[in-house]
């Protein structure tokens, strides 16, 4: 009888070791969502920002129209010569954790004239 004891102790033991662990993996894969959801978003957004810089209007405007309000903080918008459009947003960090950097894609309309 002792015996299985020992070994519900051990398994016990283990499932504690192994939280941590389990724990990290949830959270590591949580922010490849978040930084998926960041370069899908920024990419709608490059894309709008390009057609309004093609037709005259505000490129940021459209392009925050098409981002979710957690990535309006820091947007940069860059437009270029012959349609070019760059959008680059803040990827969203996990609490306590340093932000994993910036989503960033370029779009390209033939300006409408």
């Amino acid at each position: 009888m002792p015996r299985i004891a020992d070994q519900q102790g051990q398994a016990a033991v283990e499932v504690v070791a192994l939280l941590p662990v389990l724990a990290a993996l949830i959270a590591a894969v949580w922010q490849a969502v978040l930084a998926g959801q960041a370069v899908w978003a920024v990419t709608s957004g490059a894309r709008a920002a390009a057609r309004a810089h093609a037709i005259g209007d505000d490129p940021r405007r459209a392009a925050t129209s098409h981002l979710p309000s957690s990535l309006e903080h820091g947007l940069q918008v860059t437009t270029a010569a012959g349609g070019e459009v760059e959008v680059s947003v803040r990827i969203p960090a996990l609490p306590g954790l340093p932000s994993p950097g910036r989503a960033t894609a370029d779009a390209r309309f033939e300006p409408q004239s």
